[in-house]
């Protein structure tokens, strides 16, 4: 989190009224919703380009850096929904675990599609506190994300309890692969070719934890209805996590044009 220079005491708040039961319920609140355009705008930003690379690209190109950060995200629709619903994931994954120090990598800057999700598991996270050295003490979180901000045929919580099977399966594990060959070629930042064989090569090293989530980001509306697929008692292997935000679409909207505002010229 300290590359998107954000307080996880803030973030925590937004996600506090939490009910928990055969899966765990977040109603965010108006108020806090409402303050993410004024909040997220640079942090969502350095989700897709990190402030480095966007002071060289300017350099090298010449192009004034609106325009580079234009090339990089989505345009309003599904993808943009579903982008920022994996982006609050990975937020909140740093507020459920305050006491930790999460290293994630930033999937969005991976992106080989502007238009398109990307790749492989949604949010991905480990916990490493003994890092360089592997311990019995490390994890990996990996979170399924569906997003619905609008009325429509979609069902997010079943979407994503069937997809966190898949990287329950195999899917982290191709994930991890895929992330190491990025990294062998570009700089995933904190997310290191050493970090990600502690888990690929797992029998190389003491055993660490899995954690998986299939997690919901429904729109405050539509939230009452779509429980109706809420697995009526608390699954084994994975949780459930539901994620209700008032008037979702306006507000990933009003957050994306944030973004766009960080960087215009004058």
């Amino acid at each position: 989190m300290r590359d998107l220079d954000l307080d996880v005491g803030v973030i925590a708040e937004w996600f506090s009224d939490e009910q928990r039961s055969s899966y765990v319920l977040i109603r965010v609140s108006d108020e806090h919703a409402a303050a993410w355009a004024d909040t997220l705008g640079l942090p969502v930003r350095r989700c897709y380009i990190d402030d480095a690379l966007l002071e060289e690209r300017a350099r090298v190109t010449g192009r004034p850096k609106s325009e580079l950060v234009a090339a990089r995200l989505p345009d309003h629709g599904s993808t943009m929904a579903g982008d920022f619903g994996e982006i609050l994931v990975f937020l909140y994954d740093a507020a459920r675990e305050s006491g930790l120090e999460l290293i994630g990598p930033k999937k969005w800057r991976l992106k080989q599609d502007r238009t398109k999700p990307a790749p492989y598991s949604d949010v991905v996270h480990f916990v490493v506190p003994d890092w360089p050295e592997a311990s019995e003490r490390d994890k990996i979180l990996c979170s399924e994300v569906k997003t619905k901000s609008t009325a429509g045929v979609s069902s997010p919580v079943r979407a994503a309890i069937a997809d966190c099977e898949k990287d329950r399966i195999s899917r982290l594990a191709k994930t991890l692969v895929w992330l190491k060959e990025r990294a062998l070629v570009e700089d995933l930042g904190t997310t290191t070719i050493d970090l990600l064989d502690r888990f690929i090569r797992a029998t190389d090293h003491p055993p660490a934890l899995k954690q998986f989530r299939a997690v919901a980001v429904v729109c405050a509306s539509l939230v009452d209805e779509e429980l109706e697929d809420a697995p009526d008692e608390e699954p084994q292997d994975y949780a459930v996590v539901v994620i209700a935000v008032p008037e979702l679409k306006q507000r990933y909207e009003d957050v994306f044009d944030a973004v766009h505002a960080t960087v215009q010229e004058p």
